[in-house]
C-alpha cells in the first residue's frame, strides 16, 4: 500500500516549494490547518500531509495528496479508550500526564521514521504542524528541515506573571496569588508533569536531538522557527513574557467548500431564542452535557440544535422526541450560529472561536483535553459562563443560560471580541511567514522575528 501511495505522489506535477504538513489524527488538531493547506496550494505551493487514515477522504476530497501513519500508531478519538482501558480509571493531572506520554512523546520517534520515508518521495522544503505534533523537535534536530507551527489550542508558553498551562487556572490578581502560580509553575514542571517531561527529553536526545530540561510544549515552541497562535490577544492572558517568534494569527477556520443545508432551518425562525449544544466529537459520554441540558429546555419556548458527533443520535431522538429539540450527527456551526443565541458546549476552540466571530455568547463545561484551559478563558473574558466542570447540575445549566440571555455584558463583550479577530486575515499571515522562512533559510539568516 505505501510503495502505491508513493509512486501515485511521485506522479504529480510540484508546482512550487514543498510543504508538508503535519499533525495528530484528532480533529481540533487536523481541521483548522485545512484552510491553511488549501490557501497555500492556491498559491503554488505543493502542499502534501502526512496524518493518519482517519483523515483519507477529507484530504481527498480536498485535493491534496496524503501520507498516512505506518510505524506511528494512530491513536484517535474515536479509539483512544481502546488502545489504553486503563485511562478510564486515571483522572486530574494524572490523566494528562498519562495523554502526554502515551498519546502524544511515545509518537514522536514513529513519526520521525514515517517522515523520513515520506522525504524520500518527497523531498519537502518547510514542515507545517499543530503544536502538539511531537515529531516536530525530531524533524527539526535529525533531519534539519524548518518548522512552522500552527497553535491549535490556548497558547502554552509559560510565563512567570501567568498560571502553569494544562490546569485550567485562570491570572492571579493579588501578590500572594501570584506567588502561588510562580511555585507551581516550578511545581508542574518538576514534579506534577516530571515524567513526560523526561520522557520527552530522553526520547529526543537518543534520536540526536538536542534539548534542555524542560516543558514538553516549552520544547515544541522552542524547536519551531514560527509559532503562529490561532486566536488574538484579548483572548489570550497578559504577559510580560513571550517568546519573540510566537505571532497570533486570529481565528484560523476549518475550510468549507460548499453551505450545508438543514432540514430544521424553517424552526429557526418559529423561537424566539435558539440555543446550540454539542459535546463534540471527541466525548461520547451524553449524560456529562447533552442529556442535562435537554431535560432543562425540553417542551420549553426555546429551541435546542444538538451537534452529537455521531454519538448515540438515534436514542436521543427517541428519548427527546420534542418540537423543541433537533439532535444530528453534524451540523454546519457556521450556518446556524447567526440565529443562535447562546452557545452551550465543552470548550472545543474551533466551536469556542466561531462562537466569538459570531457575536455569540457560552455557557461552558469542560475539563480534559485542554477544554479546561479553553472554559477558564472564556469565563475569564466574561464572553460567557464557564461551568467549572464537564458534569453540571440541571439547575447550573437553566441558571447560567438565563444569566447569559439576561446579562448584555456577555454580548458585549464577545462582540468586541469578535470585531479585533476580524481585523487578521489568517491564512495570508501564515503565508508571509512561510515566504519569510523560505528567503532565511536561502541566506541562513537568524530565525523569524516578530
Amino acid at each position: 500500500m505505501q510503495t502505491e501511495i508513493i509512486n501515485t505522489i511521485n506522479n504529480l506535477t510540484s508546482t512550487g516549494k514543498k510543504i508538508l504538513f503535519a499533525t495528530m489524527p484528532m480533529d481540533g488538531h487536523f481541521n483548522p490547518l485545512t484552510s491553511l493547506a488549501i490557501h497555500l496550494s492556491e498559491q503554488g505551493y505543493d502542499v502534501r500531509w502526512y496524518t493518519g487514515s482517519l483523515f483519507s477522504n477529507k484530504l481527498a476530497s480536498l485535493g491534496i495528496p496524503h501520507f498516512p501513519f505506518i510505524k506511528a500508531k494512530e491513536i484517535t478519538q474515536h479509539n483512544l479508550d481502546t488502545y489504553f482501558p486503563e485511562r478510564k480509571n486515571i483522572t486530574g493531572i494524572k490523566r494528562l500526564s498519562f495523554d502526554m506520554s502515551n498519546c502524544f512523546i511515545l509518537r514522536g520517534p514513529e513519526f520521525l521514521a514515517d517522515i523520513q520515508n515520506v522525504n524520500e518521495a518527497f523531498p519537502f522544503d518547510l514542515l507545517i504542524a499543530d503544536i502538539c505534533f511531537t515529531g516536530i523537535p525530531f524533524v527539526k534536530d535529525v533531519m534539519k528541515k524548518p518548522v512552522i507551527s500552527i497553535g491549535v489550542i490556548p497558547l502554552t508558553e509559560q510565563s512567570p506573571d501567568a498560571p502553569p498551562p494544562g490546569l485550567g487556572l485562570t491570572p492571579a490578581s493579588s501578590m500572594p496569588g501570584k506567588l502561588v502560580h510562580r511555585i507551581l509553575n516550578v511545581l508542574v514542571n518538576r514534579v506534577l508533569l516530571k515524567e513526560p517531561n523526561n520522557l520527552f527529553v530522553r526520547l529526543l536526545k537518543e534520536h540526536g536531538g538536542t534539548t534542555q530540561e524542560r516543558d514538553v510544549f516549552e520544547i515544541l515552541i522552542e524547536k519551531s522557527d514560527a509559532v503562529l497562535q490561532i486566536g488574538a490577544p484579548g483572548f489570550e492572558y497578559a504577559r510580560k513574557r513571550m517568546s519573540r517568534h510566537i505571532q497570533f494569527i486570529g481565528p484560523l477556520l476549518p475550510y468549507t467548500r460548499d453551505k450545508q443545508q438543514h432540514a430544521f432551518t424553517q424552526k429557526l425562525s418559529r423561537y424566539k431564542k435558539v440555543l446550540l449544544l454539542t459535546q463534540g466529537t471527541l466525548e461520547p459520554d451524553v449524560d456529562k452535557l447533552i442529556v442535562p441540558t435537554l431535560e432543562v429546555f425540553k417542551n420549553t419556548d426555546k429551541l435546542v440544535l444538538v451537534a452529537t458527533g455521531g454519538n448515540q443520535t438515534l436514542a436521543l431522538r427517541e428519548r427527546y422526541a420534542c418540537d423543541n429539540i433537533v439532535i444530528e450527527d453534524y451540523i454546519d456551526f457556521s450556518q446556524v450560529m447567526p440565529y443562535v443565541d447562546v452557545y452551550i458546549s465543552n470548550g472545543g476552540y474551533g466551536g469556542v472561536l466561531l462562537s466569538i466571530m459570531n457575536n455569540l455568547p457560552m455557557v461552558v463545561g469542560g475539563k480534559y483535553e485542554g477544554k479546561n484551559e479553553i472554559c477558564a478563558r472564556v469565563g475569564y473574558f466574561e464572553v460567557g459562563i464557564n461551568l467549572k466542570t464537564e458534569k453540571p447540575k440541571k439547575e447550573q445549566i437553566r441558571k447560567a443560560v438565563d444569566k447569559v440571555l439576561a446579562d448584555q455584558k456577555y454580548k458585549q463583550n464577545i462582540c468586541k471580541l469578535s470585531k479585533e479577530f476580524a481585523t487578521y486575515q489568517p491564512a495570508k499571515i501564515c503565508e508571509k511567514f512561510v515566504r519569510q522562512l523560505s528567503k532565511q533559510k536561502a541566506t541562513n539568516k537568524a530565525l523569524l522575528p516578530v
